[in-house]
């Protein structure tokens, strides 16, 4: 340090001489190319003592014209570091600023895409896509680039004409058309074709096992809905790669959603000994906490993990949920709420909404939150039915709510929670048969124990007790622990033992009126002898 400080005060006196000389020999406003020199020295000394305002104070005491490429760049890396502490102070707007200072010709890639995602978040879409359009002109592969110009609305011919334009000659490139083709897919929320194209791309040979297109088809299956091969894709993910966090959380609900609190424990045990400064190792924790009830904990975690990282959407949502689940309704309304508004396509976010209005009686709100649902995720066979579960609610729209649940059946006719809402409109309407009829349907392309457990209720309210007991033995067979079904046995056993004494009162019943009439009918013939009798005499 003392070296630097010696340094820096022997190029400062020589700056000054350099200058009064050329003051007594040249205009003022001439520089020469030695004082630009000296002052990017003392700039490298600044740098090198940590002080930052003096370096940026002497670069900017350079004048434009004269200022070398040399010095611009160092400028600019060095406004860059500022919008990193501001960031870090999450001093937004400052952020924004010091990066709108470097001039548009001078900024590097890495200050457009740092500019682009501030003018994103702050919803300048159209000064986003341009500072990500100019990343793409200086880096044709940049990725990250890529997915910001897709998830603004460009057109995916666009992005992938400035691609691929960029890529010509490249070896082995010819996975990048896919790739972009399933990202488009998924910004425009078609996700059976998202998830086609990166299991095509999974399949190839280069790409085989590659985290990130297994991370997108994970994803991808998530917001279908079908949780069951998210998981075994996350699964699959952790297995080849055990210090990767990223997903790690969102796997983590997926398990939690299955109860699988032991797997839980072990990879959030894991997780910590990767890093205890992410928040994905306190979620998972948090999950685990939530499945054994321990909701305080859960809460804890969850808070924890946000404050690590404010952007961290299930963060947010594991808090939200456990809110909801002790009962703190408004809190959790205010969680889903913000999650709304930084993800508008998370679809737990709407139905925690929903369920928070509905047991607060609040019935109009929830109505509201179904359709918006509908109108920003689409008409999917999961927003039809949250939509058909506030109809539900009310007598009077039960009707509508069946034929928005037969319009989700339509898209998707296996959707088990459209099917359970629809069994149980028809049992409030008390048509059993049909009820019977669609579990039937279901049953031949999936064994479950709830669709085992509502046929046998359903067989039970038409007093077929003995196939309904056997539904039941085949829901407890599938899951021992599943109360609705024991409670369906017990309900059969206890209408059993009343039928067998109710049979029995009948058979004494019988028996003392035989025998009663026996005794009349021998009382009778005793009078009759006896009035024959006295008629002889």
């Amino acid at each position: 340090e003392a070296m630097y400080r010696k340094a820096l005060q022997q190029r400062k006196a020589a700056s000054k001489n350099n200058r009064a000389k050329t003051a007594s020999s040249t205009p003022p406003q001439q520089w020469q190319p030695s004082e630009v020199e000296l002052k990017y020295k003392i700039y490298q000394c600044h740098m090198h003592l940590k002080e930052t305002r003096d370096a940026m104070s002497i670069l900017e005491s350079v004048p434009a014209k004269q200022r070398t490429a040399k010095v611009n760049m160092a400028l600019g890396e060095l406004k860059y570091k500022i919008y990193q502490c501001h960031m870090h102070l999450k001093e937004t707007r400052d952020a924004m600023s010091i990066l709108e200072s470097v001039p548009a010709k001078q900024r590097t890639a890495k200050v457009n895409m740092a500019l682009g995602k501030l003018y994103q978040k702050a919803g300048m879409e159209r000064s986003a896509i341009s500072c990500f359009k100019e990343v793409l002109r200086q880096c044709p592969l940049s990725l990250e680039a890529i997915l910001c110009l897709l998830a603004l609305g460009v057109k995916v011919a666009e992005v992938a004409g400035m691609t691929m334009a960029g890529v010509q000659g490249v070896q082995n490139s010819d996975w990048l058309s896919s790739w972009i083709k399933g990202h488009a897919y998924v910004a425009t929320k078609d996700y059976s074709r998202a998830i086609n194209a990166f299991n095509t791309l999974d399949k190839k040979t280069l790409l085989r096992d590659n985290l990130d297109v297994l991370g997108a088809l994970g994803d991808s299956y998530y917001k279908a809905n079908d949780y069951k091969n998210a998981m075994a894709k996350y699964e699959r993910i952790h297995m080849l790669d055990p210090y990767l966090l990223k997903g790690m959380d969102l796997y983590a609900s997926l398990l939690a959603k299955e109860n699988k609190a032991d797997e839980l424990q072990q990879l959030g045990t894991a997780l910590f000994q990767v890093s205890d400064r992410q928040p994905e190792p306190w979620i998972t924790l948090g999950y685990h906490c939530a499945c054994v009830k321990r909701h305080t904990r859960a809460i804890y975690f969850a808070a924890k993990a946000y404050q690590l990282n404010q952007e961290s959407v299930q963060a947010l949502l594991l808090k939200g949920s456990t809110l909801q689940q002790i009962e703190k309704t408004q809190e959790a309304i205010l969680h889903y709420r913000e999650v709304m508004r930084m993800v508008p396509d998370r679809l737990e976010s709407y139905e925690g909404l929903v369920e928070c209005y509905l047991s607060s009686g609040r019935n109009r709100e929830a109505v509201s939150v179904a359709l918006n649902a509908c109108k920003t995720l689409g008409y999917t066979p999961c927003t039809l039915t949250l939509y058909a579960s506030v109809l539900m609610e009310d007598p009077v729209s039960q009707d509508k709510a069946k034929s928005t649940l037969d319009r989700a059946l339509s898209i998707k006719p296996d959707y088990l929670k459209a099917v359970t809402m629809k069994v149980k409109i028809l049992q409030i309407k008390q048509k059993y048969e049909e009820a019977i009829e669609l579990l039937r349907s279901q049953l031949v392309n999936q064994s479950l124990c709830v669709l085992h457990q509502l046929l046998g209720d359903c067989l039970s309210a038409v007093s077929d007790y003995q196939e309904a007991l056997d539904q039941y033995s085949i829901a407890l067979s599938i899951d021992p622990t599943d109360q609705k079904s024991l409670e369906g046995l017990q309900r059969i056993e206890k209408n059993g033992n009343n039928l067998e004494a109710n049979q029995d009162e009948d058979v004494d019943t019988m028996e003392d009126e035989e025998e009663a009439e026996l005794l009349g009918s021998d009382a009778e013939a005793q009078w009759s002898d006896q009035e024959q009798w006295y008629g002889v005499q």
